[in-house]
């Protein structure tokens, strides 16, 4: 803005200085006065021009330093920002560090636990392969037991089939000794509770007969009453060929005096079971093979007290009836 001010004073002082000049000076002076207010002029429009671009300057300048201050407190966010990372950036290397030195300490420890690991593998699958070893021997061994179990079962099975069997046998024998029994007891009705019982055991029938039945004491001759029953029970086993016959005689404790062959007990007892055999075999066609006689003495006492009760209950003949085994022996002779 000086610089414009200082021509058009100059210019001033020149006119001023000139004013008293001849004509043709002041035409000179005139011209070169209407030269210089032409260049005040330009300068004034200049100035004016100049004035504008200096106010577009100042409002750049304006907009530049705002733009200054806004870059500076960018700067200065971007820089404690740069700090901050670049203290971060620092710890994560740090970080880093540790972690790469962790990292070779494991590689490190690694190698070792890998060659730890490697043994225990090796000796892990030696072990493994002992055992397969001794699986597989295991599964022989197995295969042997299950065709030796198979064969087992197998008899198993065929001896069961021999159980039921016999079973089935030994049931129809129970059966047949049921039916006797009640045949037994039928055919001696009158006589059951008076001296003689009926009884089942042991799958026999059992006939007893007291004493006072049969025979006088000491005596082996059958009396009339027990002839009656035997012959009874004889018809009975004639017409049950399937069954044997065993007769015992049985005595007291009392000694006896001998009279004659009869000389004691055991005389006694086996003589009168043969007496009832033969009253048997005289009365029936029994085959004599089925029957047999025996004499017990006073060896079989049914009750050891020493009274008179007690030995004349003792006094006794059985006659015991048997279902023949023949069957049963069969099954057994084909297994």
């Amino acid at each position: 803005m000086k610089k414009i001010i200082l021509p058009v004073a100059y210019c001033l002082l020149f006119i001023c200085f000139f004013s008293c000049v001849p004509a043709s000076k002041f035409q000179d002076e005139k011209a070169k006065r209407e030269n210089c207010e032409k260049e005040l002029a330009n300068y004034k429009s200049s100035s004016q021009s100049l004035e504008t671009q200096l106010n577009e300057l100042k409002d750049k300048m304006t907009d530049a330093e705002k733009r200054l201050s806004g870059l500076q407190k960018d700067t200065s966010i971007l820089g404690s920002t740069y700090r901050n990372l670049t203290s971060k950036y620092d710890k994560l290397n740090d970080v880093n560090g540790n972690i790469l030195d962790k990292y070779n300490k494991l590689l490190t420890g690694s190698a070792s636990e890998s060659q730890k690991l490697s043994g225990q593998l090796s000796s892990t699958q030696d072990q493994l392969q002992k055992k397969q070893d001794d699986l597989k021997q295991l599964q022989i061994e197995l295969d042997k037991k299950k065709t030796d179990l198979d064969a087992l079962t197998a008899e198993l099975k065929k001896r069961e089939d021999r159980v039921k069997e016999l079973e089935d046998v030994l049931k129809q024998k129970d059966e047949a000794v049921n039916a006797l029994k009640k045949k037994v007891s039928d055919a001696l009705t009158g006589f059951e509770g008076k001296g003689l019982t009926v009884t089942q055991k042991n799958g026999k029938v059992y006939v007893s007969l007291e004493e006072s039945l049969l025979f006088q004491s000491g005596k082996w001759a059958v009396e009339p009453k027990g002839v009656e029953v035997l012959k009874k029970l004889a018809k009975v086993l004639e017409t049950n060929t399937d069954i044997n016959v065993m007769v015992e005689g049985h005595t007291d404790d009392v000694t006896m005096k001998g009279l004659g062959d009869v000389k004691d007990n055991w005389d006694l007892s086996a003589v009168r079971a043969t007496s009832v055999v033969k009253i048997i075999m005289q009365n029936s066609t029994t085959d004599p093979k089925r029957l047999t006689a025996a004499g017990r003495s006073q060896f079989f006492p049914l009750d050891d007290a020493k009274t008179k009760e007690a030995r004349a209950k003792n006094r006794r003949t059985e006659i015991i009836l048997t279902p023949k085994l023949d069957e049963l022996l069969k099954v057994l002779e084909t297994n």
